[in-house]
Formats: C-alpha cells, sequence, structure tokens
C-alpha cells in the first residue's frame, strides 16, 4: 500500500495538493521569466519535471504523470496512480498496512486477517514493477502464471513477480486468511542486491539485470520455524518508533537473503539440491494434474513422470503443498469450475464434466464446500464480485 496516502504537511493540507501548488507557482514564474506558456492544475510541463524519454511515465509522490505533445509544447499530464485500496475493500480493517511504501521507499509491509462469503481477487492488490513475499498462516490462496502457480496453504511461504501484465491471484470463499505481505519494488531490489546477479534466483535476477520483465510466480514452500517466529514478529515491530524504518528494511533484506538466492554448482548444499528437486518434481505434478483434469493420471503414472516412487511423490506433495495429491486435485478442478461458470457459456453439468465429475451430486456437494453456494446460483453477486 501507498504509505504516503493520508501524509498531510504541518498546515493540515494533503502532501499531493502542496506538490500541485508548488508546480503551479513554478510555472507561474517559468511563464514571467521566459514568455512561455505553461499549464498545471494536473498538468505540469516538461521544463518542472524533466523526464528522460518522451513516451515514459513520470512520478513523483502520488502525481503519475505521462508526456503529451501540444502545441504549446510537452506537457506531463497527470494520470491515475496505482493504489491497492479497491482490492482490499470488502474486508474493510480485516487489511492493514504495517510500514512502508512501494513508491517511497520501495518496499511495503502489510497483514491481512478477513473472512468472505466469496473469492477474492487478490491480484489486484500486487503493484506493478514489484516482486511480493507472502507468508501465509491461515486460508488457501493461489497466484498462477503461464501454467505455473504458487499455491499457498496454511503455513507456507513463497513469492512471485508482478510485472507488465496483471497476476491472476484468489483467495477461496468462506476460510479464515490471515498472511503477511512484503512488496519490494524493483528498483528496491537493484540497488541492494545488484552485486550479487550470478548468485540470485533467475526470477530476480533478470530484474536487477533489468530485463523485460513479465509476470511470474515459484512455488511456495513450508514456513520454517525461524519464518514462522518473523511472521508474528512484523506485525508489531519490536523496536523504538524511531528505529522502525530501520528495522523493517532489515527484515525485508533478511528475507530476500533467504529466497531470492540459489547456490550453484559445487557450492549447492545436499540440502538445498534436495529442497530444489523436491519442488521441481511437485511442480510437474501439477502442470500434468492440470492437463488431465477431466481425467486424472495415477498416483504411480505421476510419478513415473517426476521420476520417484509413488510414496515419496506423496509425501513430497505434501510437505511442499500442505495437501495430498486428491486434496489438490479436488481444488483445481474446483477452481476451474468456477472459472467456467463465471464465463457464462457452461451450465453446471457442463462444467462438471469437464473437470471430471460424472456424478452431478457429488459435485454440487464438493462445489458448496468450497464455495459456500451451489454452483447453480454462483457467480453471487456479492461486494468481492461486483
Amino acid at each position: 500500500m501507498e504509505g504516503n496516502v493520508n501524509r498531510r504537511c504541518a498546515n493540515g493540507l494533503p502532501f499531493d495538493c502542496h506538490l500541485l501548488a508548488i508546480a503551479c507557482l513554478s510555472a507561474l514564474m517559468l511563464r514571467l521569466i521566459s514568455g512561455r506558456h505553461y499549464q498545471c492544475a494536473g498538468v505540469i510541463f516538461a521544463p518542472y519535471l524533466p523526464v528522460a524519454s518522451k513516451s515514459a511515465h513520470c512520478c513523483r509522490g502520488h502525481i503519475c504523470c505521462v508526456p503529451i505533445e501540444s502545441d504549446k509544447g510537452t506537457v506531463l499530464k497527470a494520470a491515475p496512480a496505482f493504489t491497492e485500496r479497491l482490492a482490499w475493500d470488502a474486508i474493510g480493517s480485516g487489511w492493514r498496512h504495517l510500514h512502508g511504501s512501494v513508491s517511497g521507499a520501495g518496499l511495503s509491509f502489510e497483514w491481512h486477517n478477513f473472512t468472505l462469503p466469496a473469492e477474492l481477487n487478490w491480484g489486484r492488490s500486487f503493484h506493478p514493477s514489484s516482486i511480493e513475499v507472502c507468508l501465509n498462516r491461515d486460508g488457501n490462496g493461489r497466484v498462477a502464471c503461464n501454467n505455473r502457480e504458487a499455491a499457498f496453504t496454511p503455513w507456507t511461504i513463497g513469492f512471485y513477480r508482478r510485472g507488465d501484465e496483471a497476476l491472476p491471484a484468489i483467495r477461496q470463499a468462506n476460510q479464515r486468511h490471515q498472511f503477511l505481505t512484503v512488496e519490494m519494488s524493483f528498483d528496491f531490489l537493484r540497488r541492494h542486491l545488484g552485486e550479487f546477479v550470478t548468485s540470485l534466483h533467475p526470477l530476480v535476477r533478470e530484474v536487477v539485470l533489468d530485463r523485460p520483465h513479465k509476470s511470474a510466480v515459484v512455488p511456495t514452500m513450508r514456513l520454517t520455524t525461524h519464518q514462522s517466529h518473523l511472521l508474528t514478529n512484523l506485525q508489531k515491530a519490536p523496536v523504538p518508533a524511531a528505529a522502525r524504518s530501520v528495522w523493517y528494511q532489515a527484515k525485508a533484506l533478511e528475507l530476500a537473503a533467504e529466497l531470492f538466492f540459489i547456490a550453484g554448482g559445487e557450492q549447492e548444499l545436499f540440502c538445498h539440491r534436495h529442497q530444489r528437486i523436491s519442488v521441481e518434481r511437485v511442480d510437474k505434478a501439477i502442470a500434468l494434474l492440470r492437463e488431465r483434469l477431466a481425467n486424472p493420471p495415477s498416483l504411480e503414472e505421476i510419478g513415473q513422470a517426476v521420476g520417484c516412487s509413488p510414496f515419496y511423490l506423496s509425501r513430497t506433495f505434501s510437505a511442499v503443498t500442505g495437501l495430498t495429491i486428491p486434496q489438490y486435485l479436488r481444488q483445481i478442478r474446483m477452481e476451474r469450475a468456477a472459472e467456467l461458470l463465471r464465463s457464462g457459456r457452461f451450465n453446471v453439468t457442463e462444467a462438471a464434466l469437464e473437470v471430471g465429475y460424472s456424478s452431478l451430486s457429488h459435485f454440487s456437494q464438493t462445489f458448496h464446500e468450497t464455495f459456500g453456494c451451489c454452483a447453480g446460483l454462483y457467480p453471487l453477486r456479492t461486494p468481492t464480485q461486483r
């Protein structure tokens, strides 16, 4: 969340109003000095806010500008700044900003604690040009992109990159959701991780190298004991107010050190290699399940496809995702069925058959248990779906 949204100056006026007032005065002075025309009141000319590229966006505080050619020169026209408030309107006080600003300091900490009768489009809260870490204590959520996904089950942790395109993400209905997010801007990551390029996870390395940034996700992992304690401590910084910015930045970098680095070649520890291979196997298993929702492969088939025994695969899958393979299959079947029903092109029977249910009563019961409403009434007109 933008930490300066409610920032006010000594006279009580919003901080952004002061920025606009200064801009208007500057435009007037430039006009008097040069005889050229400069506009303000939401349109600021390039001499006041220089830009490196005529096509680039420029942000100062909460004034986001786009250069526009006119008969009087190049103007920077105010454009709406990104805000995640709309994404959390439905949960009210269940969303709490803890510290920071993505557009300011480059990092933001937020705590979420809510229950909703309908699924929530969580992806609308992801800031463009940022990587977010999610420490998930309770509730099931999913972030998906390009046939890969991060499945957040209780006591898991993961991260994802919000690039130029939106990143689909859903929080399930009728569940208690408790999770903490740490969002870091691309600029913040370049400043602090630039010297470690060769040791970074590919998703982070591309950001530091300033390569084209598409949205991306990585599979989740179980929270370690240390990360579980950190999840609690981050909700209330145990330091004086004057030291909070330093403390929170240190915690953000601590998470970055744990999650964003990989060991390569001979330096890779056995435990790290074991964890990486486990995640890769689970990732392959999930992709196979998604490809064959209507006719899912057997446990033996999945084991052969990913290169391990059925027993070992079951244990690894549960350790990585927090769900058994049948539980996970049920979850993604219901999510796909909900997606088909929302499209308006499938009725309940067609959606059930599409995801592999031959019994309509079994499908309806499972759907109701997952989403809290009958499939025939879905999607309901709830605050999160308006």
